[in-house]
């Protein structure tokens, strides 16, 4: 996710990094190097191309707008979902850390019961981050996890669900050992639900992207009228043609890209999630609740990006 302030009007036009310029840029150099032969024919062979009505092109980028912003509202509906969805994991990380207090058998100790649960947590927190992005690391995994659970993890192809069920053991056999009664477990219980629920629904979120034949139509349609757009201007514009046109291109080509850096949260661009970030923020949420001094530290933006 972008994290920068926001920019002045000097600023405005100079800003790459965050931009979408640079993935669009071999598309707007394409459309400008197009119009400038489109133009050059019109004005040295003008008999070689016919002339052509800008009402069409007018009606169709109309009805391509209200397209892109169709499209880029629901990528953002995903996109949205999925930071709420986090910022409910992230409390609920919280609550268990506070409720757990119940299993310390003295004040400002952590029992033994009580530091596996939130070491367990933690490892929660990692696995389900390396299921939306697997090229995160598994350090911590090794760290939190005990030697035969993190076997377990490691075979299991579901790693989060695996840590899931250490943890409801860990709460059920403290109920049988009579360490907390049948209220305290039912609380603890049901954030153990929140937290199968949040992975739910990511999986959701991750697994069903938007239909492809509706992606598919756009591109074609957006491509295709950015190509053709030089041939209905060359004529009434003359040699600002490229400029026009590629100022047009990049408005269409660049809420297209931006649409698909939104559909997927979760993924490892700019505008992505910050999931790496909010695990962070949990880990350290849950070993402070431990007693734990040393801590990693907060994580900040590297070059306007926080991941």
């Amino acid at each position: 996710m972008i994290v920068r302030p926001r920019p002045n009007l000097f600023e405005l036009f100079f800003i790459i990094k965050g931009s979408i310029v640079l993935r669009i840029m071999p598309l707007l150099a394409f459309v400008a190097i197009l119009s400038a032969a489109v133009v050059s024919i019109y004005t040295f062979r003008p008999d070689w191309l016919p002339k052509f009505d800008g009402g069409p092109f007018a009606l169709l980028g109309i009805t391509l707008s209200i397209f892109l912003a169709f499209r880029n509202n629901a990528c953002y509906e995903r996109w949205w979902e999925a930071r709420k969805i986090w910022g409910e994991f992230v409390l609920t990380c919280r609550n268990l850390s506070r409720l757990s207090v119940v299993l310390d058998a003295q004040q400002g100790e952590a029992s033994p019961v009580r530091k596996s649960l939130l070491q367990y947590c933690i490892a929660y927190a990692h696995a389900l981050l390396m299921q939306l992005r697997p090229a995160s690391s598994r350090h911590v995994l090794e760290a939190m996890l005990p030697e035969k659970l993190l076997q377990a993890v490691n075979a299991s192809r579901n790693p989060p669900e695996m840590i899931l069920r250490a943890m409801q053991a860990l709460l059920v056999n403290a109920f049988r050992e009579a360490k907390i009664d049948v209220i305290q477990f039912q609380m603890l219980d049901e954030q153990l639900q929140k937290l199968a629920q949040a992975q739910a629904s990511c999986e959701r979120i991750q697994n069903t992207p938007i239909p492809f034949g509706y992606t598919l139509l756009l591109h074609r349609t957006a491509y295709t009228f950015c190509f053709l757009l030089p041939f209905c201007f060359a004529n009434t514009l003359g040699w600002a043609t490229p400029f026009i046109t590629a100022l047009a291109a990049y408005t269409l080509f660049g809420l297209d890209a931006l649409g698909n850096e939104l559909e997927e949260p979760f993924s490892l661009g700019a505008n992505a999630l910050p999931i790496n970030a909010l695990t962070d923020v949990i880990e350290i949420d849950l070993r402070e609740a431990l007693g734990e001094k040393e801590v990693p530290p907060l994580p900040t933006p590297r070059e306007f990006v926080l991941m």
